[in-house]
């Protein structure tokens, strides 16, 4: 049978460099998602990422004012109709933080209206089977992130374009490395071939749905999804090429009579 190379032939000494190379690379994999998480979960201008954060950097969203949304609904029931009006009037206007609390509306301020009609369930210590302590609406800073709409816009094309040509450069590389060094390990064929194909696979739907996103939405969850199988796939290769590092040397074989 011919020889087929594997990792697990080397010396300790490459064996040790390859292992840091590999822990380097799961690390600048962590801080990746570390500062793609930081880029975008401001996007909305609420805390956390959010399939809202991902979709408005690549097609741009536009979400109506929560505020807006539930009073024009209803909400709550026994609001008097013109408090309602008076409510909706001013978050339509153009700053609804300049009069939220105008002395000279008196009564009709909006903060006036929201502690007389709301925080009786919408403060941070209400109690009660109509109490909802997670949305508070006590004070502006509460109030203005329910308030106003917002139009986030997806990114600049040309911005698109350049980190298009950096990653599909380079991470294209690193999967080729990766793969080969993949290939080289000890563990079963169906095992690495179904990894690699999957990591090459993620990384070509996510970067394809870049571009996709801006014209059809359901493209932003493909980028969640395939970004997702990338990065799972390079993390569980490194793993698996790490461990075979550790594997002793295999036992050379007499020549064949």
């Amino acid at each position: 049978m011919q020889h087929v190379f594997r990792l697990r032939s080397l010396p300790v000494t490459l064996r040790l460099a390859l292992a840091c190379a590999l822990l380097t690379l799961v690390g600048g994999s962590a801080a990746s998602g570390l500062f793609l998480y930081m880029q975008y979960e401001k996007r909305d201008e609420s805390p956390g990422l959010t399939l809202t954060d991902i979709e408005g950097h690549y097609h741009g969203v536009r979400t109506p004012s929560p505020l807006v949304e539930a009073i024009s609904n209803g909400h709550p029931k026994d609001l008097d109709p013109r408090k309602r009006k008076l409510l909706l009037e001013w978050l339509a206007s153009d700053n609804p933080g300049a009069t939220y609390d105008d002395l000279d509306l008196g009564d009709d301020a909006p903060a006036e209206i929201l502690a007389q009609d709301c925080l009786s369930c919408h403060s941070r210590s209400s109690t009660g089977p109509d109490a909802y302590a997670k949305v508070p609406l006590e004070f502006w800073d509460d109030v203005r992130v329910l308030a106003v709409s917002r139009d986030i816009q997806p990114v600049d094309r040309k911005i698109l374009a350049a980190s298009t040509h950096t990653h599909a450069l380079s991470l294209s590389m690193l999967v080729i490395v990766v793969g080969a060094l993949s290939v080289m390990t000890s563990w079963p064929r169906v095992l690495v071939n179904l990894v690699v194909l999957a990591t090459c696979a993620g990384l070509l739907l996510d970067i394809t749905s870049w571009w996709l996103a801006g014209e059809n939405l359901l493209f932003a969850r493909v980028i969640v999804v395939a970004g997702g199988v990338f990065n799972a796939g390079l993390v569980l290769q490194c793993v698996l090429i790490l461990l075979d590092l550790c594997m002793p040397r295999p036992k050379t074989r007499g020549k064949a009579e």
